[in-house]
């Protein structure tokens, strides 16, 4: 009689089969068989035993376990108890809000068994109602970053919190000199009253905050506050030098309502018309209708010929180009006065006050600029925290508390914050982890991440947020607040102060009130709690007269990293800038004219040069659109100490760029450009800048559009398109009928900023891996939504396709997000051997890893160059060193349970997240109905901050993406590269600018 067939019953039996042991070991040689190990526990020669493999795939996670065990509870239960809120296989949502360096996002964290695992917008916010920013996306991996302090520390040494309680407060009661708190932007107003209380013990205190990129100017100019612009009303927009879009100010909200104005249809044929005056090439320059570059010293110039224009004070001559776009954009303020905004990123008071002043003049106030309304998000006080370096070296200062700030890193007198430390007695940080400043405190007592904590917020007057734990902390951590709270002598814990200071705001009965606003995240009903000083500084009407010799450089934000705070974070590092397309470092952007004029080639290392003799080394870009005579540096990297293996020794600093002129931070610099013969590659994502003349993505303007709604788009007359003269339909394929559900998606370019929220999002979500720099510059990014930039070509009446890829100095851009099109006649299916990838009934293109071998066939036979292949174990391989904050036990519970995680040596792409798919579906059977639109939604679309994505089920005639098909049929709906008649799922409409 046959043998009964075997079958292993579970993890642990398989990894004691020898089977399994062979392809572990040749997969990792450095794992041993159980029998080769010394002894239970031990390891032989330094390797590993094969028990530890479990380990690596996640199963050893005592710490989180328990950590998760406990949320949102305050009291440890075990899983023999089930907590009734946390259902195995089931997420949780819960309400929160992300704050960090003015990006702000009221949010829903959802939750796995009791981890975090994945943020979305929070629909209650009026803020931010729809899509977060790429940093808010990422944000939910730094609470696994296994490089997160651990505990207290003294002098460098590991603490016990009783030892370091104990030797603060005796040094506190005995403090000689001013006690300081130095901290970015606080917007919690509990946060901001503890801080009041905390000082108010002491003779002599002060709360400073600055900002590692400053609106100190913006705030003076407009009376201590962030004026409350609102893009929605504006029906012409200048910015100069403000990457409202990217960097500057509230990038989400500014988003959501810039984007009001520029969603067009036939029925709503108006736009508003954007003029861009930068010296980079910003995302939110790549957005503009129309965009001037300028170098720094032009743009006090600039505005102050917007300035008399407006306001009749004087000359409104202004050697800026050819002056046409500055003559048009002064036409259009004039002719839309109360319907016109003016932005500027110049940290010069002088400046900002004209701004202001034309603002003003304009009729802005009450319109475009809602003054009851200001933002909080900055609050930054140049000469307030140079006052205090000046006080530390001194000697004046006894005591110093360092939140959320890194002054020995990102403030232009770095040197002397570094001098003027070794003269403080008491220096205490609440970092996360031993940053620059942080190494030179005595004590370092790391605060919680923010999903580990209770705080609030107010971003805008009147709208309140809350954000509550999800997990208890991992770490032996504490929250910032609770230990101002144990060095003030008082008990009580910040969630029971936070919960007595809301009562002054509460309605009704407290506890339900407090219960709702919990649950919601937000309070919008016009209560304020936050503080803010009116400023009272005199603002210079004298603008600097900055007359730079030689190459000007300028210092900037990239969308990802930021002032660098969240460089350890390797999705961040991985996303491509949404103009140059680089990830891991920064670089010397420089304009096509200077680099031939210097035989600069890209990947050219360049000595860059400070007046003050400062020297570092970066490669070159060769940037499209940066202007003539200058340089553009990001700031955020060349982190050094304990940043973490992902931040540490990437790119340079270009803090040294930034300089302090009256009291006043300025960004931009005089340096002079030296090639040191070395070269050093830059890893792009995408290299070709142009469409070399195919039908990929396709403009018009906005008066074509009026004129003819129908002639703005290009289609290719094949027979799945309505004309008179359509060729016989020839196909291999049978084409798919689909009875029940037909899965597409709608992606409006007109509405698409590039910002690549949905990149981190779609990662987050589908446990995409990081592949590192070097795979990368091998063309191996994993990314299964990308963002491709295109730039307008130089023209050749002779369609030379060799210089077609050539762009323009100064191009337009389109921003293309470019997935799996899901095709109806998808190439990729007819030539796998194997059929790993399939069509689904309902439109989707599918991958049964299982099946897959590898051959890559459909890769090549692929169009659009989607499809993804597996060429390592990313997330197993020590190789990837870089990776370290998600290839250890920690940083795998961030991984989505729903989404299989892909081995080695399989193709990948998007999916339309066909896990989300399914479980809308499931969700409407058990209620015995279809689904309703807009309860599946994807990943990327989720994200969106512009709503640019649309995703539905074109077989329901009521859903909205059969509401835009049905109208834009015929007019800006178009399919990518139509002519090849793969017929995609994934429809977008064609790009319209407003041009003067």
């Amino acid at each position: 009689m046959q043998d009964r067939i075997k079958y292993w019953k579970g993890i642990e039996e398989l990894n004691n089969t020898p089977e399994f042991a062979k392809h572990a070991h040749n997969e990792f040689p450095e794992f041993l068989p159980l029998d080769e190990a010394k002894g239970e526990g031990s390891t032989s020669n330094g390797k590993t035993q094969r028990r530890d493999f479990l380990k690596l795939l996640g199963f050893s996670m005592a710490a989180v376990s328990l950590a998760s065990c406990e949320a949102p509870v305050r009291k440890a239960i075990p899983y023999l108890n089930k907590p009734v809120d946390v259902e195995p296989g089931v997420a949780n949502w819960y309400a929160s809000t992300y704050y960090l360096n003015g990006d702000y996002n009221s949010i829903l964290v959802k939750t796995r068994e009791g981890r975090p695992i994945k943020i979305e917008p929070n629909p209650s916010s009026s803020v931010t109602p729809y899509g977060t920013s790429s940093r808010a996306q990422a944000s939910v991996l730094g609470v696994y970053d296994n490089n997160r302090l651990r505990f207290p520390l003294i002098k460098g040494k590991e603490a016990k919190w009783e030892e370091v309680d104990k030797q603060i407060a005796s040094r506190l009661a005995s403090v000689n000199g001013k006690v300081a708190i130095v901290s970015s932007t606080i917007i919690s107003p509990s946060t901001k009253q503890l801080i009041d209380e905390f000082g108010a013990r002491f003779g002599n205190f002060e709360h400073v905050v600055y900002d590692a990129n400053s609106a100190s100017a913006l705030l003076a100019a407009n009376g201590g506050v962030f004026p409350g612009y609102d893009f929605s009303k504006a029906n012409v927009i200048v910015s100069i030098g403000a990457d409202f879009l990217g960097t500057w100010g509230a990038p989400v909200p500014f988003a959501k309502q810039y984007i009001q104005n520029r969603k067009i249809d036939a029925d709503n044929p108006e736009m508003s018309r954007h003029y861009q005056f930068e010296t980079i090439l910003s995302m939110t320059g790549g957005n503009a209708d129309v965009r001037v570059p300028i170098k720094p010293s032009e743009e006090a110039a600039v505005v102050t010929a917007i300035y008399n224009a407006i306001t009749g004070g004087g000359s409104t001559s202004a050697k800026i180009g050819d002056g046409k776009a500055l003559a048009a954009a002064i036409r259009d303020l004039q002719a839309n006065r109360g319907k016109a905004l003016v932005v500027s990123g110049s940290n010069d008071p002088a400046v900002q006050a004209m701004v202001a002043s034309i603002n003003r003049a304009l009729g802005a106030e009450g319109t475009t600029i809602d003054s009851a309304s200001p933002y909080f998000v900055k609050q930054g006080n140049d000469a307030q925290m140079i006052r205090l370096i000046n006080e530390m070296n001194a000697g004046s200062v006894g005591a110093i508390f360092f939140y959320n700030s890194n002054p020995a890193y990102d403030h232009p007198l770095a040197e002397k914050v570094i001098a003027g430390l070794k003269k403080v007695a008491l220096k205490v940080s609440f970092a996360e982890r031993v940053d620059e400043t942080a190494v030179l405190a005595d004590f370092v007592t790391p605060d919680n991440h923010y999903l580990e904590s209770w705080n609030d917020f107010e971003p805008k007057r009147g709208f309140l947020s809350i954000s509550q734990p999800v997990i208890s902390p991992i770490f032996t951590t504490r929250q910032m607040q609770d230990s101002l709270l144990k060095w003030s002598g008082n008990s009580t814990n910040f969630y029971e102060y936070i919960r007595n200071n809301w009562r002054k705001v509460a309605t009704g009965d407290f506890n339900k009130f407090w219960e709702k606003a919990v649950h919601d995240g937000v309070l919008e009903n016009g209560s304020s709690m936050l503080k803010v000083a009116p400023s009272t500084v005199a603002v210079s009407t004298t603008v600097r007269n900055i007359k730079p010799a030689g190459i000007e450089a300028v210092l900037y934000e990239k969308v990802g990293i930021g002032s660098g705070s969240e460089a350890n974070n390797p999705w961040l590092q991985e996303l491509p800038d949404p103009i140059s397309k680089a990830t891991w470092g920064n670089y010397v952007a420089m304009p096509i004219a200077m680099a031939k004029e210097m035989e600069v080639v890209q990947g050219d290392v360049l000595a860059v040069t400070l007046p003050t003799g400062q020297t570092f080394e970066l490669p070159a870009l060769i940037q499209p659109g940066q202007a003539n005579g200058t340089v553009a540096i990001a700031m955020g990297y060349g982190r050094s100490l304990e940043a973490g293996p992902v931040a540490n020794g990437l790119g340079a600093n270009a803090f040294q760029i930034a300089n302090v002129i009256d009291n006043t931070v300025a960004y931009s610099s005089p340096v002079s450009l030296k090639k040191t013969g070395a070269t050093s590659p830059i890893a792009q994502t995408q290299t070709h800048h142009t469409i070399m003349d195919r039908l990929v993505v396709q403009e018009n303007t906005l008066t074509n559009y009026k004129a003819n709604p129908k002639e703005v788009t290009e289609y290719i007359r094949i027979a799945t398109h309505e004309g008179p003269a359509k060729p016989a339909a020839i196909s291999l394929w049978d084409d798919y009928e689909y009875k029940n559900h037909h899965w597409g998606m709608v992606i409006d370019l007109n509405s698409c900023i590039g910002c690549g929220s949905c990149t981190i999002s779609c990662n987050v979500e589908n446990n995409i891996p990081v592949v590192g720099k070097a795979e990368v510059l091998n063309r191996r990014e994993m990314h299964w939504m990308r963002i491709d930039r295109y730039y307008s070509a130089v023209e050749h009446e002779e369609k030379d396709y060799a210089t077609m890829e050539n762009p323009a100095e100064n191009p337009s851009v389109i921003f293309q997000p470019m997935l799996c099109q899901h095709c109806n006649h998808a190439p990729c299916e007819t030539v796998c051997p194997v059929a790993a990838t399939m069509h689904s009934s309902e439109g989707i293109n599918q991958m049964v890893y299982n099946r897959c071998v590898g051959t890559r066939y459909c890769a090549n036979n692929c169009p659009y160059k989607v499809r993804r292949f597996n060429w390592f174990a990313y997330a197993n391989n020590e190789k990837f060193n870089f990776n370290e904050p998600m290839n250890n036990d920690l940083g795998k519970m961030v991984l989505n349970p729903d989404v299989t995680v892909r081995g080695r040596g399989v193709m990948e792409k998007c999916s339309f997240c066909v896990q989300r798919v399914q479980l809308g579906k499931l969700e409407a059977k058990r209620e015995n109905r279809r689904p309703k639109d807009g309860e599946i939604v994807t990943a990327c679309a989720q994200s969106c901050p512009t709503e640019a994505i649309i995703f539905g089920d074109m077989k329901d005639p009521e859903s909205r993406i059969s509401r835009v098909l049905a109208r834009q049929k015929g007019e800006r709906a178009f399919h990518v590269l139509e002519e090849l008649n793969v017929q995609p799922n994934v429809t977008y409409l064609t790009k319209i600018r407003n041009l003067a």
